[in-house]
C-alpha cells in the first residue's frame, strides 16, 4: 500500500517469526513464471509477535538468500501486519482527489487509534455501485516505527525497500491473480503465519473487512512441547501429521485439537463481527494459507465448525515453474506457505 512506482522489478521478501520467504518473478510472455525462489528459517524469538527482535540476524538471512539465489534485483517489495496496522472502510461524501488527499488526514484523526504524526497513511477508493450517494475509501495507517523496523533491516542486508504492504493485502494479490474471481464471490482469505493470523474478506477483487489475530502455529509448537516434553524441533515435526518415535496419536491430537479449537473460535469470531456489521454478507469460501495452513485437522475443523468450503489456497496456480527438481520441491512443501512472498512479487507488474 505504501509503495511507489509502476512495474518496477522487486522481489517479494516476506519476513515472519519462523522463516524469511523470497520471491522473484518474470514475464514470460504473457505469462509470469517463477525467476528466483527461497525460504531461510529463523530461529525461535528472533521475530516476535511481527516485530523484528534482531535485525543483525534478519538482514544476515536476507542477505544469504540473495547470495545463494544469485539475485541481482535490489529493490524488494515487503510487507507488515500486528497492532501496529489499522485498515478501515470509510464512506464519504463525492468528492475531487485533491479534495480528497486533503480530507483523508482529518478523517484518519477520527479513526486512528495514534497520533497521526507517529504514522504513513495510505488510502484506496474503492468500486461503489453506481447509484450510491457516498464514496467508499480503504484506509490504512502503520505506525513510522513499525515500517522503519522492516525497512531498516532490508537495508542493513544491502537492499532497498521499493514498497511496503500489508500482508492480507498481499495475501488478495496473489489470489486475484491466480484464481481470477468472480465480481459477486465473497470469500475469506486466511494467513495463518507462527505467530499471526491475517484475515481479509474479499468481494470478487473489494476487500470487504480486514483484521489480524495475534495466534498461530506457534501455539500449536508450545502446547506439544510443553504438554508432551518435547525439543522445539520434535514438536515442529509432530504439528504437521509426521510422526515420531514414542510418541503415539492418543497423545498428540487431543494437543493438536485444543489448539484448533482457539483458532477457529477466533475465525468465527471474525466472521460472525464481519457478517453483523455487513448485513449478513455471506462467505461462500474460505482459502488457507501461511506456514501453519497444514496443521494436522485444522482444514476438516474448519469446514466442520464454519459451515463453508475449505481450500489450501495455492499460490503458484497460473505461475508457470519447474514441477520437478529443488524449485518443484520447495513449491510442493511450502506452496501455502509462500503465498505473501509471492503477492508482493506480483507488485512488479502492476498492469496484471
Amino acid at each position: 500500500m505504501f509503495g511507489l512506482g509502476k512495474n518496477k522489478q522487486v522481489v517479494g521478501l516476506d519476513i515472519g517469526s519462523s522463516s524469511v520467504k523470497m520471491v522473484e518473478l518474470k514475464r514470460v510472455g504473457k505469462a509470469v513464471a517463477i525467476a528466483k525462489i527461497g525460504i531461510e528459517s529463523l530461529p525461535p524469538e528472533v521475530v516476535a509477535d511481527g516485530n523484528i527482535v534482531d535485525t543483525g540476524h534478519v538482514s544476515a538471512a536476507i542477505a544469504k538468500l540473495f547470495d545463494d539465489n544469485k539475485i541481482k534485483t535490489r529493490q524488494v517489495a515487503t510487507s507488515v501486519s500486528g497492532h501496529s496496522v489499522i485498515v478501515k472502510k470509510l464512506s464519504l461524501q463525492p468528492m475531487s482527489e485533491e479534495e480528497l488527499d486533503g480530507a483523508i488526514p482529518v478523517e484518519a484523526a477520527q479513526h486512528i487509534p495514534f497520533d497521526i504524526a507517529e504514522v504513513n497513511l495510505d488510502y484506496q477508493v474503492l468500486e461503489a455501485p453506481a447509484d450510491s450517494q457516498t464514496m467508499d475509501i480503504l484506509l490504512v495507517a502503520v505506525k513510522k516505527e513499525k515500517i522503519l523496523n522492516y525497512t531498516n533491516v532490508v537495508m542493513l542486508a544491502g537492499k532497498t525497500t521499493a514498497i511496503v504492504d500489508i500482508d492480507a493485502f498481499a495475501l488478495q494479490n496473489v489470489y486475484e491473480y491466480n484464481y481470477e474471481p468472480e465480481p459477486d464471490t465473497t470469500v475469506a482469505l486466511l494467513n495463518l503465519g507462527a505467530s499471526v493470523m491475517n484475515i481479509n474478506v474479499v468481494r470478487g477483487r473489494t476487500p470487504l473487512f480486514t483484521r489480524d489475530v495475534s495466534v498461530g502455529g506457534n501455539q500449536y509448537t508450545d502446547s506439544l512441547q510443553k504438554e508432551l516434553d518435547l525439543g522445539f524441533d520434535e514438536a515442529e515435526t509432530l504439528k504437521t501429521g509426521l510422526t515420531l518415535p514414542g510418541i503415539s496419536e492418543e497423545a498428540r491430537l487431543p494437543v493438536l485439537k485444543s489448539v484448533t479449537e482457539i483458532i477457529v473460535l477466533e475465525i468465527q469470531r471474525t466472521f460472525d463481527f464481519f457478517r453483523a456489521t455487513s448485513g449478513g454478507e455471506h462467505i461462500q469460501k474460505l482459502y488457507l494459507a501461511g506456514g501453519s495452513a497444514g496443521i494436522f485437522g485444522l482444514g476438516d475443523m474448519l469446514k466442520q465448525e464454519l459451515g463453508i468450503a475449505v481450500e489450501q489456497l495455492n499460490p503458484f496456480r497460473r505461475i508457470q515453474h519447474e514441477e520437478a527438481g529443488p524449485v518443484g520441491d520447495l513449491i510442493a512443501k511450502n506452496g501455502p506457505r509462500l503465498a505473501v512472498a509471492v503477492g508482493l512479487a506480483l507488485r512488479s507488474f502492476e498492469d496484471l
